[in-house]
């Protein structure tokens, strides 16, 4: 038999021509010991911190402890699936979830699977869940309002667009409310809403969605959620991933509002992990970098300058306080980090001031310069005049006779307090605010029982509404009070007063009566 080796050796060229190379070259370790959402891994020496390492049966883990002979891996899913000997691989890549407008309207997991029955986020972008905060020359100072529609808040501690406001209160004392209703408020602004839930119970959740739900929210909102159930790696990485979601926007020059719900318990859960792994253990157990795993979350928000595109993130962080202990370790440390607090006092919640916030305490370090002219002209006395009137109230609790002008002075405080409470859900619009706050401070419901404040006010918020819209348009255009609008207002106020005093008439005198 006779061989062409022309023929062989141009076969063989072809064939070494479209050779392509298969192989997959890839570090790979194997499982020493698992349980309680962790892995203790050898074999993965050239992984680095904080990298996406691959389980069989499709879970993946995080690079979170890198030491002498293996690395401690944290789970981030159903660690029973992992067993010991089984074989891992490094990824080389960081977590990254889904952004874009995707995600918005959706409830996710913090890995950005989606919860809602709603099928997958349909998106190609991707970001990485830790990524470095915006510098000081990238940022511009906290100037334009973002509006909670809650009263006291925007009087006395206003929120600006890319400030941190810390909300923090013991258990039960309304503090998922001030973030739900700020959601609410920002209806017909533009700012994407994220809602972080982390270590809640699942039925609280649930509520908070069916509300955002019922209010048209869920349209502008997206709700993150590691559930009290939820392992804790995941609890401990949920905010960082509802910040990535949000930063997409931000970074692309439009307006985000991020609520963490909240950060005392991802921080346990940051303890749990960080106890498991055997780093040694600081004040009340936590490990000594847990402000940092705070402050490189909160950093992350920020005004971008005009030349970074002039976007936002604003951050309302909240914190569980154990009996109003402030002193508290992870208390003082997000303090320190944010921009002001809010503080809800439980005493005052009990009494029936909703919102409970206590006035002394709470405090916007950005202040009137995330407030309307109209806003800051209304509230300028207001935050002092209350906390007078807090110490003259506990002065007349002694029983001592007081002086007309005392009297007055407690009279018009106990009408500031029931006109600055709010029922939940119920955001009000920021000129609606004005013409009420106009109204207390300026003496107009000093002859108004302290009972009837709430009728007098949506009566005149109705009345300026229908009979007064020059008024209202005025201060909607100019969002400041100048002479002529506030003639405009006493006038409204005086022809208001009128009508509702010639509504109200005399009781019939009983037959017999002398």
């Amino acid at each position: 038999m006779k061989f062409n080796t022309d023929e062989i050796a141009s076969v063989l060229r072809e064939e070494i021509d479209r050779y392509q190379s298969g192989i997959d070259v890839r570090e790979v370790g194997q499982v020493l010991e698992v349980g309680d959402g962790i892995a203790r891994v050898w074999g993965l020496s050239g992984v680095m911190a904080g990298e996406m390492v691959e389980f069989p049966g499709g879970v993946t883990g995080l690079a979170f402890n890198l030491e002498e002979n293996s690395v401690g891996v944290i789970i981030l899913g159903d660690y029973l699936k992992v067993n010991e000997g089984d074989e891992v691989r490094s990824t080389g890549k960081l977590l990254s979830v889904p952004v874009g407008d995707a995600v918005i309207g959706r409830v996710l997991d913090p890995l950005g699977n989606p919860l809602d029955g709603k099928g997958p986020i349909a998106t190609d972008l991707q970001r990485p869940v830790e990524t470095l905060a915006p510098g000081v020359a990238d940022r511009q100072p906290v100037r334009e309002p973002l509006q909670t529609g809650i009263k006291a808040i925007d009087a006395m501690t206003p929120i600006g667009r890319g400030q941190r406001e810390l909300i923090i209160g013991d258990r039960k004392t309304g503090k998922t409310a001030i973030g739900i209703d700020a959601i609410l408020n920002q209806k017909h602004t533009g700012v994407k809403c994220f809602y972080v839930a982390v270590g809640q119970k699942d039925s609280s959740v649930a509520v908070a969605i069916d509300v955002l739900r019922q209010h048209g929210a869920m349209d502008y909102t997206t709700v993150i959620v590691a559930g009290a159930s939820a392992a804790a790696p995941l609890q401990y990485i949920a905010p960082y991933s509802g910040t990535a979601m949000a930063e997409h926007f931000m970074y692309n020059g439009q307006h985000a509002l991020i609520v963490y719900d909240d950060l005392s318990k991802q921080a346990t859960a940051y303890r749990q992990l960080s106890l498991l792994m055997r780093r040694p253990p600081g004040r009340e157990a936590f490990p000594g970098d847990v402000f940092y795993a705070h402050s490189r979350l909160l950093e992350r928000s920020a005004k971008l300058s005009d030349e970074h595109g002039g976007g936002s993130l604003t951050s309302l962080p909240i914190i569980e306080t154990l009996e109003g202990e402030v002193s508290a370790y992870i208390p003082t440390n997000v303090i320190s980090i944010t921009d002001g607090q809010i503080y809800l006092q439980p005493d005052l919640f009990f009494a029936g001031q909703r919102p409970a916030m206590n006035v002394g305490i709470s405090v916007s370090r950005v202040g009137g310069a995330a407030q309307t002219k109209a806003m800051k002209k209304v509230s300028g006395g207001l935050r002092l005049d209350l906390a007078s009137f807090r110490e003259l109230e506990a002065f007349a609790q002694l029983g001592t006779d007081l002086d007309a002008a005392t009297q007055s002075r407690l009279d018009r405080g106990y009408r500031m307090v029931e006109l600055l409470k709010q029922g939940q859900y119920q955001p009000l619009d920021v000129v609606d605010q004005v013409l009420s706050i106009y109204a207390g401070t300026r003496g107009h419901l000093d002859d108004v029982k302290r009972d009837e404040v709430a009728d007098w006010e949506a009566g005149f918020l109705t009345f300026v509404r229908e009979q007064a819209k020059e008024l209202r348009s005025r201060l909607e255009e100019t969002k400041a009070l100048d002479d002529e609008t506030e003639r405009l207002l006493e006038a409204a106020i005086a022809e208001f007063k009128r009508q509702r005093q010639g509504t109200k008439t005399p009781a019939p005198a009983l037959a017999g009566a002398d």
